[in-house]
């Protein structure tokens, strides 16, 4: 994106609160322009799951540009009997809250994506949040959880090392590195479309020339070789979509958020 703009691009790390602290800074920058916000799931979900926000999200930030998609996997361990998502439903409804799923972290995307799992196909299981995509990989491949619900790029050593087994994933379509998983869509569950992604936002009161700017350069950068050939072994689906189609789809996404976090209860705490 540097190129395309013809200017340098400082990232700054605000890490903490569940990326508000990022937020309220990119919220308090300058008007200018030359700050925007790179964020994720707690985009939407952070209005329903945290108390005493200082800011409405949706009318502080601009939608830019959704630059990809992670999608995320269910994958049992070796020995897990299930070699389909079918026979994993089937042993679950067998032994209702026994399996256990690893899922980083609590109220993250793929909470919100078991839980959404579970409702669908009338199973409960036994939810094993992790402070990390990593750390739930550890646990399988330790062969001490049944299974994980985390991105491709997380589920790929115990994979490798032939410890885990993917058995589908969570996104609309089938992942080009993985061709042969089928989607949970096609798997009993029309339409089913639930990822991890990355999006940029500006704060309010940008100005649209810039935001138009930065968008047409997230998707010059999205379609670049040299982007792809990084981020699609990694499970990465690069998009860098308009403003207005990105508004759109936060809309939904929002709109899912508080249905799939109310009805299955899920807080932070």
């Amino acid at each position: 994106m540097q190129g395309g703009l013809g200017q340098n691009i400082v990232i700054e790390n605000r890490t903490g609160g569940n990326a508000v602290i990022a937020a309220k800074a990119a919220r308090q920058a300058p008007r200018d322009g030359d700050t925007f916000l790179i964020d994720a799931a707690n985009h939407p979900t952070n209005p329903v799951l945290l108390r005493d926000l200082a800011f409405d999200y949706e009318a502080s930030f601009s939608p830019v540009s959704l630059v990809c998609f992670f999608p995320q996997v269910i994958a049992v361990k070796t020995d897990f009997p299930a070699r389909t998502i079918q026979e994993f439903i089937e042993i679950a409804k067998a032994r209702p809250a026994t399996i256990s799923v690893g899922t980083p972290p609590a109220a993250g995307m793929g909470h919100l994506v078991l839980a959404s799992f579970e409702r669908q196909a009338g199973i409960r299981l036994v939810h094993a949040p992790y402070r990390g995509g990593a750390d739930a990989a550890r646990d399988i491949l330790a062969g001490s959880i049944d299974a994980v619900l985390i991105t491709m790029s997380s589920i790929r050593p115990p994979v490798q090392a032939g410890r885990a087994r993917i058995l589908a994933v969570t996104s609309l379509e089938r992942v080009p590195s993985l061709p042969d998983v089928p989607t949970l869509a096609e798997s009993g569950f029309p339409g089913f479309d639930m990822t991890d992604w990355n999006g940029l936002f500006a704060a309010a009161g940008t100005p649209r020339g810039a935001i138009d700017r930065l968008a047409a350069t997230a998707a010059a950068a999205a379609r670049a070789p040299a982007v792809r050939a990084r981020m699609d072994p990694a499970g990465a689906i690069m998009v860098g979509n308009t403003p207005q189609a990105f508004a759109t789809w936060i809309a939904a996404q929002r709109r899912t958020a508080v249905q799939v976090i109310r009805e299955a209860g899920i807080t932070l705490g």
